[in-house]
């Protein structure tokens, strides 16, 4: 006989500095997820927005602001536009493979060369060897870590140049977090490219969307999430399709993003 489903208990953060709106401070509500039923909490999570780290599932809960908001591509009526069938093409060498949810020194090493190059100083650069073990491998629910590698010479594994680790949920694939080799000139576009593979991931999968976290109007560094079409934001009413008016940022937006 199974353990009957408890509801799970809902916490806040105590507010910090928002890494997206300068001046502004950010909070979560979060709650842990453990058990049998952890798999099932965070699927219906996900689908309200809420996204997992570790053995918790938060979302932003900001107070007078909702800025952030959760995205997911489509997956099955997704068309590359040419820019990015170009990208699959210049990197159709690279070898994928979906591996355990395991920490390797290879991928800590890429990860540290990462956020020296996109986010030096910021609130991951202090992550050490056991930090990183803990994000991989400390997952309650059905994850993996998909790793992208230079082609194979003579039998010899080749260089690890890109990684995201995914959890699969009910109805799609969750991008809880991917890093690449940024400062790399030879292969630009790693991370949209690990995006595209996502994509066909979940096609091929029969999963309907590929979920990438939270996206800011007017935020340069959450531009890209747009570029992936139809994309769904969640509102106040539910899921519905990002259309051009929904990129249109007010002037006092602007201001607040200078």
């Amino acid at each position: 006989m199974t353990a009957p489903f408890r509801f799970p208990r809902f916490f806040v953060t105590s507010p910090s500095p928002c890494p997206y709106l300068p001046g502004r401070q950010e909070r979560k509500v979060f709650t842990e997820l453990t058990g049998p039923h952890a798999g099932e909490l965070n699927d219906a999570l996900g689908r309200i927005g809420f996204r997992r780290s570790q053995g918790v599932a938060y979302r932003p809960s900001c107070a007078g602001c909702t800025a952030c908001v959760s995205v997911r591509i489509v997956a099955g009526e997704f068309v590359p536009n040419a820019t990015q069938r170009k990208l699959l093409r210049r990197h159709g060498d690279i070898e994928i493979t979906a591996c355990k949810a395991w920490a390797t020194d290879e991928q800590f090493q890429l990860l540290r060369r990462y956020l020296g190059t996109r986010h030096p100083g910021g609130g991951m650069a202090g992550m050490d060897e056991d930090d990183y073990a803990d994000m991989i491998e400390h997952s309650p629910v059905n994850s993996l870590i998909v790793e992208y590698r230079e082609p194979s010479v003579d039998g010899v594994q080749g260089r690890l140049i890109g990684a995201c680790l995914t959890d699969r949920q009910a109805d799609g694939l969750s991008m809880v977090y991917s890093f690449f080799a940024a400062d790399d000139a030879n292969r630009p576009g790693l991370g949209n490219f690990i995006i595209l593979d996502h994509i066909l991931r979940a096609r091929d999968a029969g999963l309907p969307f590929v979920y990438l976290g939270y996206w800011v109007k007017g935020s340069p560094r959450m531009e890209y999430k747009t570029r992936y079409r139809p994309l769904e934001v969640l509102g106040p009413a539910g899921w519905r399709r990002l259309t051009e008016a929904d990129l249109v940022t007010p002037p006092e937006r602007v201001a607040a993003l200078v």
